[in-house]
């Protein structure tokens, strides 16, 4: 068994040091190390893979607890084949739920579904024949509020390790952005800020953009404005009618998403302020 360790912390002289020595009294080995310090906020970054052959884990967690206590740490420590929960929400374009569903299915994401939510009943047949359960939350005008406290309460229930709103097409409110912060996960075009609202594909077709690209973050309070996990842009011709560019468009969202979910499934995201520190693999 191997164990994922990431934290983050104000920088300091021997942090690393600190960090390996006391893995290494607890018969640790690592096996893969990754380190930023980011040297404008002064902020120490690291994501290490622990081979645990003769580590005793419950030592180890309770004197790391302490030595992160003193380095003002936010830190995680798990097994590496812990599966996360990741809760999906979708409205009516199904393309990012397809890839996701398939690459949990084929076992190249390995994750837990509890259920998907969505505001609509287009996708049922699909989710539930894969054995996951579907709740359909309707969002109309007058009971936002009330749909958004079941949405809360559904969530809640499954306590997931990440929620993506996979073409979810509704604002998620902010208590619930601040009550999962760092574990919402959103994807849109990268055509904002320039061409907000609807039909935005025909407005890029008529103003001749030359890249189209799409944008995976966590949600906050602001509206499309928290860390960026992943960005995928690619080349567009004149010759591409809008419905070409609708199509490539969705390419992008697919392959954002699909990484950004994989990086945080494998602690490789570590947050700071509206900032992300992606650690590739």
């Amino acid at each position: 068994m191997s164990l994922l360790l990431k934290l983050s912390c104000p920088d300091r002289v021997g942090l690393l040091a600190s960090i390996a020595g006391c893995i290494a009294k607890y018969g640790g080995n690592l096996l893969e190390v990754h380190q930023f310090t980011d040297s404008q906020a002064k902020w120490f970054f690291t994501r290490m893979t622990i081979e645990t052959i003769q580590v005793n884990l419950p030592e180890l967690r309770a004197e790391f607890e302490v030595m992160a206590r003193g380095f003002d740490a936010e830190w995680t420590i798990r097994a590496s084949d812990s599966r996360m929960k990741v809760i999906l929400m979708v409205s009516k374009l199904g393309h990012c739920l397809a890839d996701l569903l398939w690459r949990w299915r084929s076992g190249e994401l390995a994750f837990d579904i509890p259920c998907v939510i969505s505001n609509h009943e287009d996708f049922r047949s699909i989710v539930e024949r894969e054995g996951i359960e579907f709740h359909h939350v309707p969002v109309e005008p007058g009971n936002k509020a009330a749909a958004f406290d079941e949405v809360a309460r559904l969530v809640r229930r499954s306590a997931p390790d990440l929620v993506v709103l996979a073409r979810y097409m509704q604002v998620v409110p902010a208590e619930l952005c601040a009550e999962f912060r760092g574990r919402i996960m959103n994807i849109h075009h990268s055509f904002l800020p320039s061409f907000v609202g609807a039909n935005p594909y025909q407005r890029a077709y008529e103003r001749g953009v030359k890249l189209i690209g799409a944008t995976c973050h966590y949600a906050t309070e602001e509206l499309d404005a928290g860390p960026i996990v992943d960005q995928e842009v690619i080349r567009v011709e004149h010759f591409h009618t809008p419905e070409d560019l609708v199509r490539i468009g969705r390419d992008c969202e697919r392959l954002a998403l699909a990484r950004s979910v994989r990086w945080h499934l494998d602690d490789r995201v570590l947050i700071h302020g509206n900032k992300s520190i992606v650690f590739r693999d």
